[in-house]
């Protein structure tokens, strides 16, 4: 039985290698192209039928060699791959410029702020929007960012902040007066409009009440502290000398005698 998978050709007692020729095929026109096998470098999502492929997804691409299209001596590839539904033709490309790839067509990559956008513009974040306004808002005005004084519009800011304050504080005193005399109106009474002048000084009026206060807490103290001085009497007459008291010294008891002991007596 033969193999199937044959690893030797049987050639013939007469073979001339001489006699076989090298056939050239035709020269492939434009630039040179391959079949590789990669993964998507992005997200994307298909502009026919709206397939969403994400990032790291394989495909059987063509890649192709321009050789007109380089940046700074790096070569330029250029990827053609196939939609998973549709089979729509998708095509990008490398940006050896900014470090990353290109959607040219086909496809749709999805939305990434950190990196570039489909023309190559790079997205704008909240910050870089807030300096472009802010730029653009000191050119319109005919001066520069740095010529601004921070300090001037924080002053300005706190003035206006002060005086809409000021504008509240009046209108509230000119709706409390008219409520009061709409009511002295409706109770038949006669109003003469006065104008309150408010107190400058109250915190001095305030602090001169309080000395007063404190010096007359302080009198009430000192009368209180006086010292009271008492009538003394007649002197009194010294007294003549003490009685001496002499010291008794009591017989102890004979304790043996009315048990019915009797002690001997001591030789003599």
């Amino acid at each position: 039985m033969s193999e199937r998978k044959v690893l030797t050709k049987y050639y013939p007692p007469d073979f001339d290698p001489s006699l076989v020729g090298r056939s050239r095929g035709p020269k492939q026109a434009g630039p040179k192209v391959q079949t590789v096998r990669l993964m998507a470098p992005f997200s994307f999502r298909c502009t026919a039928c709206g397939e969403y492929m994400y990032k790291g997804r394989k495909f059987n691409a063509r890649k192709e060699t321009p050789p007109d299209e380089k940046y700074l001596s790096i070569q330029v590839f250029r990827f053609y791959i196939r939609c998973t539904r549709c089979s729509n033709e998708i095509v990008f490309r490398t940006d050896p410029k900014n470090q990353d790839y290109v959607m040219e067509r086909g496809a749709k990559r999805n939305t990434e702020p950190w990196r570039r956008g489909l023309e190559g513009t790079i997205e704008e974040s909240d910050e870089a929007r807030l300096d472009r306004l802010e730029r653009e808002m000191a050119e319109a005005d005919g001066e520069t960012v740095e010529e601004r004084n921070a300090m001037a519009e924080l002053e300005a800011k706190t003035a206006d902040a002060k005086r809409e304050m000021a504008v509240a504080d009046a209108l509230d005193e000119i709706r409390s007066r008219n409520a009061r005399i709409e009511k002295a109106h409706r109770e038949g009474v006669d109003v003469v409009d006065v104008v309150v002048v408010p107190k400058v000084n109250d915190e001095e009026e305030e602090d001169a009440e309080a000395a007063r206060r404190a010096f007359a807490f302080a009198k009430q103290q000192e009368a209180w502290e006086e010292p009271v001085v008492e009538d003394e009497g007649p002197p009194v007459e010294a007294a003549g000398p003490s009685p001496a008291f002499k010291r008794q010294v009591k017989k102890k008891k004979d304790h043996s005698a009315l048990l019915g002991i009797k002690k001997k007596q001591p030789l003599v």
